[in-house]
């Protein structure tokens, strides 16, 4: 199928374009321009873009989509409590059909929002994986792994089949890594199995590392160095991984992140909400380290929302540090796009707009008063933009969102499946 996007101001990597077409043929963007009529003429489908701006598809780094059905379940509560309470013991509930609707509806709220693409650890995988597909959305999976639990080796088995079953399906939509949860959950001898099997595999890893203080601090009390260095220790670096927040961290373990190629997914919502801290981003970025951003899930965040993770990464780094370049507008808008791409294991063709690129694209509609007047678009994207803005969507070339309609999802449906998860989780809670 050959598309035509006519009459948009683009957001490229050779900075905004005005008055061009976008021409897609299949999953890739073939030319960007004005475009002669041949090529105008040859498009299946024409999309006008007048007064709208096209900007790559964001990307959520780190998520758990199916948390959405824990959205406001156990708020203003730290995290261990909030895991070891609440969390942990209602997820022993899940079902592959209550995750399945959980996830549809946190695609539904990625979509409407301007995301693309997400990086999931969660369980019920299979359910996740099956609702992206039908939905039409990018996405990397992970198993979520706990070498504590007496499940912990089945888990790991059925990571691997997770891998060998969708990894690479739907026209390369799906990939799949290995999710050992964190080092608190999961012991040493495990991290080194999980270890050897994404080498023998050829698969990622996806972990949370270094969230909170108190993480930091019992890792030190039972092996005598960081959370990061341990990994490294346990050779779990030595395949590629993503680690998720790194909010607690040193100069060594920066260091570490830096020589290991370590990619990390900044989720500052997520972590302020939490009262986990605030990650040193900049230090992060001057150590040449890879960083996405990411929402987590929506019991830690209450959104999906890479609009306002992009404007709160930008504004909070700078109040911190009272610096006012720590993070500009520009950066902010890379780390939610490209920076996330990288981040989640795209090397390229993911996160911008430019010829042979993957086409996932967004168009934002700039009718709103918040963009008036518009002096600089970088800045008033970085600042100014909302999820709302957001009017087409288009994933691996596909739209899935047509003038703020979702095109492959049944709303209707999930508000109702949601009525019912609502009611079963909240008898749990008396």
């Amino acid at each position: 199928m050959k598309r035509m996007i006519t009459h948009v101001d683009a957001y490229t990597p050779e900075g905004v374009q005005t008055d061009v077409s976008i021409y897609i043929d299949g999953t890739s963007i073939q030319a960007i321009g004005r475009l002669d009529e041949p090529i105008r003429d040859d498009a299946d489908e024409v999309i006008d873009g007048q007064g709208m701006l096209a900007l790559p598809g964001l990307v959520n780094s780190h998520t758990h989509v199916a948390m959405t059905l824990f959205r406001s379940y156990a708020d203003d509560v730290a995290l261990m409590d909030w895991l070891q309470n609440h969390i942990w013991p209602a997820e022993e509930k899940l079902t592959d059909e209550l995750v399945y609707w959980g996830s549809q509806l946190a695609f539904a709220e990625m979509i409407r929002g301007g995301t693309t693409a997400f990086c999931d650890m969660y369980m019920h995988m299979d359910a996740v994986a099956q609702a992206a597909v039908d939905v039409g959305i990018r996405g990397t999976l992970a198993r979520g792994l706990a070498g504590v639990s007496p499940n912990g080796e089945e888990a790991l088995a059925q990571n691997v089949e997770l891998f060998h079953r969708w990894h690479g399906a739907h026209d390369g939509l799906l990939r799949v890594m290995l999710g050992p949860h964190a080092p608190y959950t999961c012991p040493g001898e495990y991290i080194r199995q999980v270890a050897a099997t994404a080498k023998r595999e050829g698969m990622e890893v996806h972990i949370h590392l270094s969230e909170t203080q108190g993480e930091v601090d019992t890792c030190y009390e039972k092996h005598g160095v960081s959370p990061i260095a341990w990994m490294e220790e346990l050779g779990l670096f030595e395949v590629p991984t993503l680690a998720a927040h790194c909010v607690h961290v040193d100069e060594q373990d920066l260091d570490i992140l830096a020589r290991r190629h370590v990619r990390v997914a900044h989720n500052p919502r997520s972590n302020l909400k939490l009262a986990s801290g605030i990650a040193p981003l900049t230090a992060m970025q001057e150590k040449g380290i890879v960083v996405g951003l990411g929402t987590d899930g929506c019991s830690s965040n209450n959104k999906l929302d890479m609009f306002e993770e992009m404007q709160l990464a930008a504004l909070l780094h700078k109040g911190h540090l009272q610096d006012a370049f720590a993070v500009t507008a520009k950066e902010a808008i890379a780390l939610a796009t490209e920076g996330g791409a990288r981040a989640i294991g795209y090397n390229k063709g993911l996160g911008t707009l430019q010829v042979g690129a993957l086409a996932d694209i967004i168009l934002l509609d700039r009718s709103g008063y918040h963009w008036q007047p518009c002096y600089d678009v970088t800045s008033s994207i970085a600042y100014s933009a909302n999820s709302m803005d957001v009017d087409t969507v288009m994933i691996n070339g596909q739209p899935v969102m047509r003038h703020r309609e979702l095109l492959t999802i049944d709303i209707a449906r999930v508000r109702e499946e949601m009525k019912k998860a609502q009611q079963y989780f909240a008898t749990l809670q008396k």
